[in-house]
């Protein structure tokens, strides 16, 4: 049975509203339907539908299969290697060119055509690609491959046929890679392709950590080209480390005639955000660097911001972020929604800007009301918030969140109410599975198509699994841990879309309730939760060639009901619970070195939350870190209230985040106190009151006020950016 479709979505996907393609003004075999509104003066609204009449494929099959056979034809089209009778009206009617050489100075009336006439000559053109232009005019179809689609789309442009230009710089768009873009950058700007050359660009820009380890075209580029790739702000990379080094790589390939350029190269690099080893050994000690007199100023600049010589300056006014150490702008964006803090749900967004490790308030809450422990997944610009709890209903509703407009809108709700889902995006579907509907725990799996506004029933988990986590890997969805009703699960299964079979895997080596998994450099990845005795900080993966597990290092937070997403090719941990209370506590996991760096906390504590990376946001300044110049600032103030905190005799053992104030150390719901998600929602009145004994620890009368507003101040301003991580 199927969920009806909701009224504002019958037209998205309505198959029979085609779209008409007037290019060049020739019309398309389609059929195209116009809604005219007549405007306020009415109540109602009038509409009519006007059926457009057009010419059908069997028309202009037509029209070639008599240019093929050379039937009624009245010109000739002629190359160095062939030459083509066509129709002058058809070919006028797609190309301005050809118009201009049967109507223009080039035309007679069609009874005193000649041959000399009606014969157009086109020099240094293919007879294959001649036959691609002239089937395009005919058909509006031609075949374009790698082999062909510089020469197609520069002799379309030359014969002024702007449809198929256009399609040969999608195709163009399409084909790009690391080892082809700079190529391509070079064509486009050639041939004044602007939005094309702007794509390009864009690709580099974005993947430019592939893009130089694997293009060798990029060393040939113009020194202003160069300067312009890496001083941009949206150059996509987490060390600058690789910016120096593509540096030396472009010097090196003509070094007597580029080695002088070095200190200019070095104003594109974020110096400042290097790691101090590789700036150290690679940079300052560098002899390109060391032949130039203006390098020195620089390396002066970047030893004084990296051990921070100048920042306890009193005499200095309010310090702002140098060039050299400015973030450049991020490319992905975390999205944390909703979740459950104080004993109550909460509807706040916060985004993580990767690149100044700020978290950033979003004003843009869900008017339908808060949610906790509920599901989310990403199809292109919107998240799918999916069940979930507010401490009062069991959700099987489904909302909408679009990032690019900042609005929500409701879809078809889910067959079942399920709170501690485990939701997973694949294909363009999303499927939600298990969790728990105020009754029973479940093992029920529906899938959601957003074309169809349609939840649709599908073969069932072999366990029953709330509180569980899924993620997808290779076309298969993994749903791991979980709790059943009795005890917290160390199971496994994953689900094959092609079969609708679910399939049981090697179990876990720890039980894990309230856990989080992604999909991460070709396995699964399965951190925190609760095994039924206390919080986790443990974290393994699964290799589906070997079937096994494997221990991760442990995080330095332990933490249940917790945000989990990959960005910058890291692990980000984000909130939580870790057993005693709510925590705001980010931390990221670094494959490469294989330990957990700590990053900068949420500004609202909170558990049960879901973290979605939403890339290539349009209006991603509106989620980013605002005040980047203020960085430095904020670095002085924060080692300020480290220095005050020192001189009152306070040590890093009493920075604890169970100092801080009453609304933010306040215990979580039994959802997280019981079975981990917990069973005993209908006790949370009782709970919330709880002993005396909680009661007392959050009693602001019971910590020593001075101390706990330091400890509070220190908790908040911790480092600013992953290489003030690094030097500390």
């Amino acid at each position: 049975m199927h969920r009806a479709r909701d009224n504002d979505m019958i037209n998205e996907q309505n198959p029979d509203n085609f779209q008409e393609n007037n290019d060049e003004g020739v019309v398309m075999p389609q059929l195209d339907v116009d809604v005219i509104d007549y405007g306020d003066e009415q109540t109602d609204t009038i509409a009519s539908k006007i059926l457009k009449t057009s010419i059908s494929d069997q028309a202009l099959n037509t029209l070639n299969d008599l240019r093929c056979k050379n039937l009624l034809c009245d010109a000739v089209i002629s190359v160095p290697d062939a030459c083509f009778n066509v129709h002058r009206a058809i070919m006028s009617s797609s190309s301005s060119y050809f118009r201009a050489q049967f109507t223009g100075f080039n035309s007679t009336e069609v009874k005193n055509l000649t041959e000399e006439t009606r014969h157009v000559h086109i020099p240094g053109m293919s007879g294959s690609i001649m036959e691609q232009i002239i089937q395009y005019a005919y058909l509006r179809k031609c075949t374009i491959n790698a082999d062909n689609v510089h020469e197609l789309l520069i002799s379309a442009d030359y014969v002024g046929i702007i449809g198929l230009v256009t399609l040969c710089k999608q195709y163009l768009a399409q084909m790009l890679t690391p080892e082809n873009c700079v190529s391509i950058m070079g064509f486009a700007r050639f041939r004044f392709l602007d939005d094309l050359y702007a794509k390009a660009r864009n690709y580099l820009l974005r993947y430019f950590i592939e893009v130089a380890s694997k293009n060798k075209d990029i060393y040939e580029m113009h020194l202003n080209d160069f300067y312009d790739i890496i001083s941009d702000d949206e150059l996509n990379t987490r060390e600058e480390d690789h910016v120096w080094k593509l540096c030396l790589k472009w010097i090196d390939h003509d070094p007597e005639n580029r080695k002088h350029h070095v200190a200019q190269l070095m104003q594109g690099v974020r110096l400042g955000l290097m790691t101090p080893k590789c700036f150290m050994e690679e940079v300052k000690e560098h002899p390109y660097v060391l032949q130039s007199e203006e390098a020195k100023p620089l390396i002066v600049e970047t030893f004084k911001f990296m051990y921070d010589l100048d920042i306890m300056n009193p005499s200095s006014g309010e310090l702002t972020t140098p060039p050299l150490a400015m973030p450049r702008l991020p490319h992905e964006v975390i999205f944390a929604i909703g979740g459950w803090s104080g004993g109550t749900s909460k509807g706040c967004i916060e985004t993580y800007d990767t690149r100044a490790d700020r978290w950033v308030n979003i004003p843009a809450d869900d008017p339908a009301g808060p949610r906790g422990y509920h599901g989310t997944a990403v199809i292109g610009y919107k998240i799918y918030l999916i069940g979930g709890y507010d401490g009062v209903e069991y959700f099987n509703t489904c909302r909408v969140f679009d990032a690019v407009k900042k609005t929500w809108k409701e879809v078809a709700p889910m067959h079942s109410r399920r709170c501690y889902v485990s939701v997973a995006e694949l294909n363009g579907l999303i499927y939600a599975m298990g969790g728990y509907d105020g009754h029973n725990r479940l093992n029920t799996v529906e899938r959601y198509n957003p074309k169809t506004n349609q939840w649709t029933v599908i073969t069932p988990m072999n366990m029953l699994r709330s509180d569980a986590s899924a993620c997808t890997l290779k076309g298969k969805i993994y749903a791991t841990g979980g709790f059943n009703g009795q005890e917290c699960l160390d199971s496994a299964e994953s689900y094959d879309p092609i079969t609708n079979v679910w399939t049981r895997i090697s179990n876990m080596n720890h039980r894990r309730s309230g856990v989080s998994c992604v999909s991460f450099r070709g396995q699964v990845y399965v951190i925190g939760g609760f095994n039924g005795t206390a919080r986790l900080s443990t974290g393994e993966r699964y290799d589906p060639e070997t079937q096994t597990w494997s221990f991760i290092p442990e995080m330095n937070h332990s933490r249940s009901n917790f945000g989990l997403e990959i960005i910058d090719d890291m692990i980000f941990a984000i909130g939580g619970f870790n057993g005693v209370s709510t925590i705001s506590h980010t931390e990221c996991y670094v494959p490469e070195t294989g330990e957990w760096m700590e990053a900068t906390d949420m500004n609202v504590v909170r558990s049960a939350l879901t973290a979605n990376n939403v890339a290539g946001l349009p209006n991603k300044s509106d989620y980013i870190h605002k005040e980047r110049d203020r960085l430095m600032e904020e670095r002085r103030q924060r080692l300020l209230v480290s220095a005050i905190a020192r001189e009152d005799n306070v040590t890093t053992s009493n920075m604890s985040v169970e100092t801080q104030d009453a609304s933010m150390d306040d215990y979580d719901t039994p959802n997280e106190d019981a079975d981990d998600e917990e069973d005993v929602l209908q006790d949370l009145p009782q709970i919330q009151q709880g002993p005396q004994g909680l009661n007392d620890l959050n009693n602001d009368n019971n910590i020593n006020e001075p101390n706990r507003r330091f400890r509070l101040q220190m908790r908040n301003q911790r480092p600013g950016s992953h290489h003030e991580i690094r030097r500390r």
